[in-house]
């Protein structure tokens, strides 16, 4: 696979798996991708159902989270072997599945998901800022753009940093709800009565799909079958199956921790709220005035840090796994500070807008929303992986074993029969209303219809129809190599800026062409007056460029080549991009701008861009 093509390809492969017998050693190599997965299922999201369900049931709802989370295992198990085994993220193995159009509503779906995820995490550091500092909810909304950059200087800093960032965040958050379990004293025996399965109905049923939906979250499972990617590994069969082995030891630490943290969130409103009498609490802000009422002032401080922590590290995981979506169903790569705020903007927008229209009071209800429609989208992210760890085709001796298939389909059973049984006990409620129009009552029919379509093709296309000849990423066929001819120039750009690496450039550039064509030296001077004068301006940089350049050519010239020199003024990226097809060159060859991440944002990056303007190869030399 090419690197453009690689999942996660800033991070791919590029950490190394010790040759060592140490187990130990082997297992801290290994572990890091399921802590950065488990933070979403501790969420902002997962506070406001665990919150709303413990007191309004008390410890009832214990059960649901267990179940959760052994769902959450199972799947992002799956998710891990996908991406260890076949070496595609689930979005990419979908993409060679399911026809383009069914990718597209795939694709469309997750995004979705992606979308309400964020709009949790928006919500929750909102929430956060406002009980700690005081910050006016709005205001807090607002800045939370800002930790675009965080995730920016993280993933520049490689994939170990961001996953020290991760469990640090973790580890505040842990030993927060271990310090509240202490302020609050819980009943042991009620507690574990809570394991015990009831029955779900209205309130109880929507706010255990919200628990499911906050748990098992979509783009998780999108996000673990990259991660996995990060470790470099033996591919031969006996470091699949260490790598198998490790991501599942990584995988049971990382969620059991998460199901504490769900289960002491809910254990806490149940012991809090519940026993108290406040039965109503499904409000964050509310459960952190009652804390500071009843137990002090640390609980509800520490509750405040918990849930900074809580967003502030889920926002980092679901950016990347929105990147992995587009690029994996679409085959389209953004720059990942682009990604990251056009996808807090869309979280940011409807947060916003809940504030100034409805009040700060009805963001509780938005939180627990946005966890029922990621449960909504589960169904689409299950099937398909099923199906895809299931295909001996592909999975070979790594197929997994057909009980354990069994079991995941009824997970997924599970999750799409509440599903189903939510959507009709709402769809009721709205089709029977006479204050809806009919237009928003058969535009509604219209979409659920072509929902459950969608569902029924993901489900039984693969059983009915296994390609022979997959579809390949991103979508060429292996040519015949015995074809392929020698690749000649009659004219090569070479475009200098006068940073020092001039030598290095000319040298691969007379490397490529030899001395029987021509070569076109090309320099922009963009200053601010070249900008503004062009070709008119005659400062003592432009003299001074203009001198250099000629003095390449005559160096040139001296040792048998034959070149030509092209001084212009303005933006590089426009220039260059309109002398090489003034020139009709075959190859434009030039520098790296040796920076990135910020100080990409900050000076351009002027390779990238040429290359994306130009009709013909560039060759970007590194001095």
């Amino acid at each position: 696979m090419s690197e453009y093509h690689k999942s996660l390809a800033e991070v791919h492969e590029s950490v190394n798996i010790p040759q060592s017998k140490n187990f130990f050693k082997t297992l801290l190599a290994f572990l890091g991708p399921a802590y950065m997965v488990s933070v979403g299922y501790m969420d902002p999201g997962n506070w406001a159902t665990d919150i709303a369900g413990g007191s309004s049931f008390g410890y009832q709802l214990i059960w649901v989270l267990l179940m959760s989370n052994l769902m959450a295992l199972l799947l992002q198990s799956f998710s891990a072997r996908l991406g260890i085994v076949r070496g595609l993220d689930l979005a990419q193995a979908s993409r060679q599945t399911y026809p383009a159009v069914v990718n597209i509503g795939l694709y469309t779906l997750a995004e979705i998901a992606i979308a309400a995820t964020d709009l949790a995490e928006v919500i929750g550091m909102a929430i956060g800022l406002n009980l700690l500092f005081k910050l006016p909810m709005l205001w807090g909304v607002v800045l939370t753009i800002l930790d675009s950059f965080v995730l920016l200087f993280l993933m520049n800093k490689g994939i170990r940093k961001m996953e020290a960032f991760i469990i640090a965040l973790i580890s505040i958050i842990g030993l927060a709800f271990i310090l509240e379990m202490l302020i609050v004293k819980p009943d042991g025996a009620e507690v574990i009565q809570g394991f015990v399965p009831s029955f779900l109905e209205n309130k109880s049923l929507y706010i255990a799909i919200g628990i499911i939906g906050a748990t098992v979250m979509p783009h998780n499972l999108y996000l673990h079958s990259s991660l996995v990617q990060s470790r470099k590994f033996s591919r031969e069969k006996e470091g699949i199956k260490q790598a198998l082995k490790f991501n599942f030891i990584d995988s049971a630490i990382a969620l059991n921790l998460a199901f504490f943290v769900n289960a002491a969130i809910l254990i806490l409103a149940a012991a809090a709220f519940h026993k108290q009498g406040l039965q109503q609490v499904a409000e964050i802000q509310d459960a952190h005035l009652l804390l500071q009422n009843l137990f002090g002032s640390l609980a509800p401080a520490l509750f405040a840090i918990a849930l900074i922590a809580a967003g502030q590290s889920s926002t980092i995981t679901g950016t990347l796994a929105g990147q992995i979506v587009m690029e994996g169903y679409l085959n389209l790569r953004i720059r990942p500070w682009v990604r990251r705020i056009i996808t807090r903007l869309i979280a940011i927008i409807p947060a916003a807008l809940t504030i100034v229209v409805l009040g700060e009071e009805n963001l509780g209800e938005l939180l627990v929303l946005s966890q029922v429609i990621l449960s909504l989208q589960l169904g689409f992210a299950i099937i398909p992986l099923i199906h895809l760890v299931s295909d001996k085709k592909y999975m070979h001796e790594f197929t997994v074993k057909p009980v354990v298939i069994w079991l995941a389909w009824l997970v997924a059973l599970i999750v799409v029969t509440l599903n189903i049984r939510l959507v009709i006990n709402e769809t009721t409620v709205v089709f029977a209303s006479t204050s809806i129009a009919f237009i928003w009552k058969a535009l509604l029919g219209i979409i659920i219809l072509m929902v459950a379509l969608l569902l029924g093709y993901i489900i039984f296309f693969p059983l009915v129809k296994r390609k022979d000849d997959i579809k390949k990423l991103p979508h060429a066929s292996i040519g015949e190599l015995d074809k392929l001819q020698p690749k000649t120039f009659t004219k090569i750009a070479v475009a200098l800026d006068f940073t020092g690496s001039e030598k290095a450039i000319i040298e691969y550039a007379t490397s490529v062409g030899g001395k029987s064509i021509k070569y076109i030296l090309i320099h922009i001077v963009e200053s601010a007056g070249a900008r503004m004068m062009g070709d008119e301006i005659s400062d003592m940089e432009t003299k001074a460029d203009m001198d250099l350049l000629t003095g390449y050519c005559s160096a040139m010239a001296k040792l048998g080549y034959h070149c030509v020199v092209v001084l212009d003024f303005g933006s590089p990226v426009k220039k260059i991009a309109e002398i090489v097809s003034k020139q009709s060159c075959d190859l434009l060859i030039m520098g790296a701008h040796g920076h990135k991440g910020i100080k990409d944002i900050i000076f351009g990056s002027t390779a990238d861009e040429v290359r994306h303007n130009v009709n013909v190869p560039v060759m970007i030399v590194k001095s």
